[in-house]
C-alpha cells in the first residue's frame, strides 16, 4: 500500500463532467449520476473512497455525518470508487452496495469501472476531496481533519465541513488547505 498526499487546490477549476449509473436500481430503471444531479444549489462535494483502505475505513462515519449535515446547507455530494476491481475485489459492486447500506450513507455511492473520471479530476488517492462552489468550480482540495489510519480524537476541527460551509455561504474555499493523505488509487495495469 502506497500513502500518497493531494495536490493543491487548483481554485476555479470546473468541475469535469461524468455519468456513471447508481449500483442501487429498479429493474427496468436505471439511474445516472452526473455533476449535475448529484449537486446542491450552494455546491457539490466529489469524494474519490473505496471500502478497503484502511485511511477510508478510520473517518467513514465522519463522511457519512458531515455529508448528512452539510446536504442542510445545499451541498449535495457524492461518492466514487475508482479502483481496478479485478485487484481489489472487495472494493466491487456487492460490497460498495453493502457498505453503503450498512452506514446508510446520505449520498450515492458509484463505481468509475473505466477509470476515466478519476484520471480526469486528477484524483490520486482515496480518499480524495474535490470541493466545488454553486458554479462547480473548485474550491477545497483538502482532508477531511487530521485522522490519518485512525480517526482523529473527538473535537478534531472539521476542516472539509468548515470549508464547505464557507463555500455555501461565500462561493470562496479558504485560502490555506491541508492534503489529504491516503491509499494510492488501485489503477489499471500500474
Amino acid at each position: 500500500m502506497v500513502s500518497l498526499n493531494t495536490p493543491i487546490c487548483d481554485f476555479g477549476r470546473p468541475a469535469p463532467d461524468f455519468a456513471l449509473p447508481d449500483l442501487r436500481h429498479t429493474p427496468g430503471r436505471q439511474i445516472i449520476h452526473t455533476p449535475d444531479s448529484a449537486r446542491g444549489p450552494k455546491g457539490l462535494l466529489v469524494m474519490f473512497i473505496c471500502n478497503h483502505c484502511p485511511y477510508v475505513k478510520a473517518v467513514l462515519p465522519r463522511i457519512v455525518r458531515d455529508c448528512r449535515e452539510l446536504a442542510q446547507h445545499g451541498i449535495g455530494s457524492i461518492a466514487i470508487m475508482p479502483n481496478a476491481v479485478e485487484d481489489y475485489p472487495e472494493d466491487g459492486p456487492e460490497h460498495m452496495l453493502q457498505l453503503a447500506d450498512t452506514l446508510d450513507f446520505p449520498f450515492p455511492y458509484v463505481i468509475d469501472e473505466s477509470q476515466r473520471v478519476a484520471h480526469e479530476y486528477g484524483a490520486v488517492c482515496t480518499p480524495d476531496f474535490f470541493g466545488f462552489n454553486a458554479g462547480l468550480q473548485l474550491q477545497y482540495r483538502g482532508r477531511l481533519d487530521a485522522s490519518r489510519k485512525e480517526a482523529a480524537p473527538d473535537g478534531a476541527a472539521r476542516e472539509l465541513f468548515d470549508a464547505m460551509l464557507q463555500i455555501a455561504r461565500s462561493g470562496r474555499g479558504p485560502a490555506e488547505q491541508t492534503p489529504s493523505m491516503g491509499c494510492s488509487i488501485k489503477w489499471r495495469n500500474g
